[in-house]
């Protein structure tokens, strides 16, 4: 083997780029974890871009910010495709590292981070992975194969202080189509306090 056909070798067994998704129940971390991430890229003198749905407007408009405080500022997207003229705007000689703050509420982001991804970007996400009615958000789904990382992120059920990891609605809208809300309309549970609930409820 040549030294030119080995350097070539060598670069393809090299990931420089990642995928990593931190998911779970609300209040379990996710975001924290995440930005604790984009923190060690920073370090590395990485381009950060991030991102965050634009119906969310808790805490703060323009910034990712944790349950306790712990900010990054970010562009506020309604759909994947703005990421992907955002991000091709900001990486035109090189790429970066991509992060989207609750992700399962931006439609079409699930496609085009994979994209972004596999033109070499290092991506990061937090999100809810599951419904409040058991069912996964599409655009998480969409992410999960390509995945290099994932790390379930529990929260503590209120309830029974045990590990949570799904999210009940018990305010707000009746249906469980996706709505901005807190601790008022939402709570971290356990097995049995999610799916124990929902077949109590079928068998009434």
């Amino acid at each position: 083997m040549s030294i030119i056909s080995m350097q070539k070798y060598s670069n393809r067994r090299i990931m420089t780029n990642e995928f990593r998704m931190y998911v779970g129940p609300m209040f379990g971390g996710k975001t924290t974890r995440m930005l604790s991430a984009v923190d060690r890229y920073k370090y590395q003198g990485q381009k950060i871009l991030a991102f965050k749905p634009d119906v969310d407007e808790r805490y703060s408009k323009e910034d990712i910010v944790t349950h306790w405080g712990h900010k990054l500022n970010a562009v506020r997207v309604a759909n994947g495709h703005e990421i992907r003229l955002r991000v091709k705007e900001q990486t035109r000689h090189g790429n970066c590292v991509i992060a989207v703050d609750e992700a399962f509420m931006i439609p079409d982001c699930g496609n085009a981070l994979v994209e972004l991804f596999k033109y070499g970007n290092t991506v990061l996400i937090s999100s809810l992975q599951l419904s409040s009615d058991g069912s996964p958000y599409p655009e998480v789904a969409a992410m999960f194969p390509y995945a290099t990382y994932v790390e379930v992120c529990p929260a503590v059920d209120p309830i029974s202080k045990r590990d949570a990891y799904y999210t009940e609605k018990y305010g707000g809208r009746k249906d469980h189509a996706i709505e901005v809300g807190g601790a008022e309309m939402y709570r971290p549970r356990d097995w049995s306090g999610f799916f124990g609930a929902m077949l109590h409820e079928k068998h009434i």
